[in-house]
Parts: structure tokens; sequence; C-alpha cells
């Protein structure tokens, strides 16, 4: 007989039968947890690119279905907007914080399921309450935007490699599709999900296991990353006529080589002899990335059509230059961009502004008097008591995980150790693509920040089953024998 894999869970965890009905009942209550914030604010959570994600349906979906053709779709995620058209038809959109809400609950009803084995309602439950109250989670899936989904896609993807035996054919194919929405819904998903990818890839080569017991797994996520390419590829292609994953996407990588002070330089020195969109900008160049995009005297936003499409063709051209003639200078502005993105994520972008209440008149004017009343409109959010009780919890968690690791890091079974690199992985990855490539900012980290307090959650909760399985393993041998009367 062949000894038992290292890492497998012991034979004493046994799964226990849940019914539809209590697992149904637990999925609704725990979106009901995850609805709070827009229930406490009155309204959905937004910001200004919440804006352009409701306006952005209606003409691609007319386009689509009628061949109502456009010159213009707008630079956010086309398929993020075409999936939450039908849930708010431009009238309300509290539909879509609902939808965001449930598909969060089940994807982690999924996640508890893979580790619990006893009293699994009431752990999810319990685990879906605290991360609801001391964690950003639920203020993202009540915010009008896609940031949730990309933590959910990997977390669909997590339990498509390490958990398949504890999913049934429905629930496989409802993760890929949660996972296609997640990668589709921003570029940044993508770049992380095709990390992600690799990262199972050479974990499955290494892994104790066959390597061909991870091919059907590997061979799904892999279709699911293709299955959004080609999706994104499509779209563009039908809209704009040629294919591109992103659109017309702003030249995020110019802003950030110009704030980092690479790019100024190289534009002061080969302007005279290189003809790059941003020379025609010297005057109002800034030493902060999302001013130079953005803003009246912002010389993208400032800039006329032809210029803006150079900025946009040049973008990775002059990215590339820059780098090649400050290499040493931009690694240290990089590396000081990923550590403080790494522990910036606040809950800070939840506020009003003039122009959002401007566009609730052409967009989706139904619910601008509700808006008004919100607390958000008012800004009577407490965004700081609420970004120091998630730090803290971060802490916290960080601190619970490696207490628990040191403590049976002999112990850890596979799938935890998934989840651990799942997560840990994608939160530092996740830093390191947005501070660096993109801008500084609480919202990109904030977005991912709460799958550290989930994982801290399912080390408790693996540890609590070990316990639970030790002693209902060891019972029968320690049981006292019970005397018998011989008979006469």
């Amino acid at each position: 007989m062949s000894k038992p894999h290292a890492l497998e869970p012991s034979p004493a965890r046994r799964r226990e039968d849940i019914s539809l009905p209590a697992s149904s009942f637990a999925i609704l209550l725990a979106t009901l947890f995850f609805l709070w914030p827009a229930v406490y604010n009155g309204f959905p959570l937004l910001m200004a690119d919440s804006m352009t994600y409701l306006a952005d349906g209606p003409p691609v979906a007319r386009a689509i279905f009628l061949h109502q053709l456009s010159d213009y779709y707008g630079m956010r995620s086309l398929l993020y907007s075409l999936a939450i058209l039908p849930f708010h038809w431009n009238v309300n959109p509290w539909p879509v914080a609902i939808l965001q809400s449930f598909v969060t609950a089940w994807v982690l009803w999924l996640v508890v399921r893979a580790f619990s084995t006893r009293h699994t309602v009431q752990r999810y439950l319990v685990l879906a309450a605290l991360l609801s109250a001391f964690t950003s989670i639920a203020w993202y899936t009540c915010f009008l935007m896609p940031d949730i989904l990309g933590p959910l896609a990997y977390l669909a993807l997590f339990l498509l490699f390490f958990a398949r035996d504890s999913l049934s054919r429905v629930q496989r194919a409802g993760l890929g599709l949660v996972a296609i929405w997640g990668i589709t819904a921003h570029s940044t998903h993508l770049l992380l999900a095709a990390a992600l990818f690799v990262l199972l890839l050479i974990f499955a080569v290494f892994d104790r296991r066959p390597f061909r017991r991870s091919v059907p797994a590997l061979g799904e996520i892999a279709a699911i990353l293709a299955l959004a390419v080609v999706a994104q590829l499509a779209l563009y292609a039908y809209l704009d006529g040629k294919p591109s994953l992103n659109g017309q996407r702003p030249p995020y990588l110019t802003a950030r080589v110009i704030a980092d002070g690479p790019g100024r330089w190289y534009l002061d020195s080969h302007c005279a002899t290189e003809q790059w969109a941003a020379c025609g900008h010297l005057a109002n160049l800034t030493s902060d990335a999302d001013s130079f995009l953005w803003g009246d005297n912002a010389p993208y936003e400032s800039a006329s059509e032809d210029d803006k499409r150079r900025f946009e063709a040049q973008d990775v051209p002059f990215f590339l230059a820059a780098i090649r003639a400050y290499p040493r200078e931009e690694f240290h502005r990089a590396a000081d961009n990923f550590g403080r993105q790494l522990m910036a994520f606040g809950l800070y972008d939840f506020d009003s502004s003039d122009w959002i209440v401007a566009q609730f008149s052409q967009i989706i004017p139904a619910s601008r008097a509700s808006y008004l009343r919100s607390r958000e409109a008012r800004d009577a959010l407490p965004l700081d008591a609420l970004s120091s009780i998630q730090f803290w919890a971060v802490i916290l968690s960080l601190a619970l995980i490696a207490g628990i690791a040191l403590l049976r890091w002999r112990k850890q079974s596979r799938t935890l150790l998934g989840l651990s690199l799942v997560i840990l992985s994608m939160v530092v990855l996740n830093a390191l693509l947005t501070g660096t490539l993109s801008i500084v900012d609480e919202r990109y980290q904030c977005r991912v920040i709460w799958l550290v307090p989930l994982l801290a959650g399912v080390f408790l909760l693996d540890w609590l089953e070990d316990r639970t399985a030790a002693k209902t393993f060891a019972a029968p041998a320690t049981q006292k024998p019970t005397r018998t009367n011989a008979p006469a």
C-alpha cells in the first residue's frame, strides 16, 4: 500500500452533506452582509469612473445588437459596462451592487467549502460577517466599479486548480464565467491572471503529485484566459475595426515615467531631434502622473484629438526609450513606487464631486435625488476610521498567518498552500504592477487587501478542522470497552 500524500488532508476529514436550502440561505445572508455599506450610505458607492461605466453600456449594446456603430465607446472596460447594463438600464444601480455582492458571497462559500467539513454554514457566516465588518470587501461589492472582480477571478482560478475535487461541473462552469468576467473587466486583471497561470504551472511542475493530475485544471484555466482574450479582441475589432485588448487606453506609461523623472529628462535632451507628442507640452509637465493625464491643463486631457492619438500610439515606445536612457534611476523610482503602493490601502476613494452630480442628469437621472441624499454625496462617510480599522485587521491577520504557519509548518495541506500562493502573490504583484506602471493610489491595493484577512480566516479554519479531525480519528482508540455478561 502506498503512503498517503504528505500534503493531503487527514483521512478523518469527511465533508458534511449540506442541503441546497441551507447553502442558499447562507449565501443570501452573506450577500446581505456585503450590502451593508450601500444601505448605510443610502446608495451604491461611486467615483467618477463609475459614471463612464454606466454610460458606455448602451452604445456598445446598440452596436452589437442593433448594428448602430458609434465613433467612440469610451476608454474603460466595455465588457464590464455591457455586463452590468441589464442590471441598471440607466435607471437604478442597486441591482449591480446586489449582483456583485451575491457573486462574492457565492465564491467565498466555495472557498470555505474547500476547507470546512463540519459546521460549514456557521463558520462561513462568521467569516463573511468579520470580513464585511473589518475589511474593504463589502465596500467594493457595493462599488459601481469592476474592482471586486479581480480578486474573485483569482479565487476562482485557485478553486479550479487546488480544490477541483470539491466542485461540481455546474460550479466549475460558474467559476469559469466569474473568472472570464473578472479578467475582461480591467486590463490589470488580465495581466495578473496570466501571471497566476504561470505560477500555477510552475507549482504543478514541482508538485509532489504527478504532473498529469494537474493537466485538466491547467487546461481549463488556459481556456478561460484564451476565451477572455478572444472576447476582448473580437469586441474591439468589431467596434473599432482593429483588434485590441484595451481599446483607446490613456498613456499611463508615459505619465508614469515622466512623473518619475526619466521621462522629463529624456524629453529635455531629445525633443530637438525627435518628434514625441509630449514635446509640445513641456511647460505643463508635472511630477504627478495623475496630473499629467487629467485636469484642465493636463498635457493629455487638454491635447487635441490628434495629439491624444499620438500620445496613445507612442506610449510604449516612449516608455521604453526613457528606461533605456535612465535604467538605474527608473529602477529606484519604480522600487519606491512599489513599496508605497504595497502599503497604501485606505478607503479614501468614496467621495463626491460636482462632475459626478452633473453626470446624473445625462446618464441616470431617475436616481439623482437618491444619490444626493446619500452620505457619500454629503462627504459624511467615516473613511479615516474605516481605513484605520482595515489597517489593523491586515496587521493582525499577517501575525495570525505567521503564527499558525510556524506552529504547523509541516502540517499544511496542499490546498492551504495553494491559497497562500494565490493570495500573497496577487497582493504583491498587484502593487508591483499598478505602482510601477500606473500611479500609486489607495484604491488599487485596497481592492485586493481584503484577501489577506480572508487567508488568515482560512488558516484558522484549517487549524480548527485538523483539531476536530484528530479528536474524531483518535476517539475509537480511547473509548473504554463495554462489559457484557456472558450467557448462562
